[in-house]
């Protein structure tokens, strides 16, 4: 669908301002869930503070926090399982950084967490970083109402474990000695990328109250954004600047990976992310105005550079 250079400048402005949002919120709230201890476990949260402070698009929270304020959910519980989905992002980040995995020097423009504070620490920080999200939402503070929380804590399991991100890294990791077709490439990106992002759109929907069988629009919308966001990622990393993306890139290339650029081709692709954000935008047609937000973060991961 053509949008008008007004409403393209509206949704712009709607996003930056929601960005700039959210990642001051979430700052706040990692440099107040995790001061500092004042005996020997400090460089263990210094660790985590470093990883979790200060970077990233804080894509995961927003996801959360947007489909939140649709159902009327108060933003201080969205920012805390917002909070939750974040740290596990951070943790598996630490650990996918790690020489026995991606072997990365560089995130977010600064050295990863095993160079700053070494291998052992950064091991430990990502581990109490997922131990974490499940403490912050199993905190009454989250929800009063039980069930929410363990529905939450369900939800953020399920996305995070061999159903989810840490099975498509297990099959990330065997691409490197295997083949993969474009069915079982976008398999492994449903499970490594899509699970997390799909969580962040489902506790959102449950912190609403919004029963399981009325959510499937929702399951819809993060699932294309899922294949987008990796497609944009596959793009950035065959033609984008280090400078810009703050990481290495070109890494899956060296390593022989079957990615969406490698099978489609650079063109192929992008045109294949652009009909993702069109089908998840459309199964936002039943919400109003105040799906905006959600819309216009499908049309920003596609445009993004980092």
């Amino acid at each position: 669908m053509t949008r008008t250079g007004a409403e393209v400048a509206g949704a712009n402005g709607l996003l930056a301002e929601a960005l700039a949002r959210i990642a001051r919120d979430i700052d706040e709230a990692f440099d107040q869930v995790l001061p500092l201890p004042q005996d020997a476990r400090a460089r263990l949260v210094e660790a985590m503070r470093y990883a979790a402070i200060g970077g990233g698009k804080r894509l995961r929270p927003l996801l959360l926090t947007a489909t939140a304020e649709m159902y009327g959910v108060d933003r201080d519980a969205a920012l805390r399982a917002g909070v939750a989905v974040e740290a596990i992002h951070v943790y598996s980040l630490i650990h996918d950084d790690l020489p026995c995995m991606d072997d990365d020097t560089l995130r977010h423009g600064k050295p990863t967490v095993h160079k700053a504070f070494g291998e052992a620490t950064a091991v430990l920080a990502g581990d109490a970083l997922h131990a974490f999200a499940f403490e912050l939402l199993a905190d009454p503070a989250t929800s009063g109402d039980p069930f929410t929380r363990i529905e939450l804590v369900a939800a953020l399991g399920q996305a995070s474990g061999f159903q989810g991100m840490a099975g498509g890294q297990m099959m990330d990791m065997v691409a490197e000695e295997r083949v993969f077709d474009l069915q079982t490439v976008t398999r492994l990106q449903q499970l490594k990328t899509g699970a997390l992002l799909g969580a962040a759109v489902e506790m959102g929907a449950i912190l609403g109250h919004v029963p399981a069988e009325a959510r499937s629009h929702l399951r819809g919308y993060a699932r294309d954004i899922g294949l987008a966001f990796q497609i944009a990622d596959d793009l950035i990393d065959h033609e984008g600047d280090e400078a810009v993306a703050g990481k290495a890139l070109r890494k899956d290339m060296g390593a022989g990976k079957q990615t969406f650029v490698a099978l489609l081709g650079p063109e192929r692709a992008r045109a294949q992310a652009g009909v993702l954000v069109d089908q998840a935008v459309a199964y936002l047609d039943r919400h109003g105005a105040e799906a905006d937000l959600l819309r216009a973060l499908a049309r920003y991961i596609v445009e993004r550079d980092r």
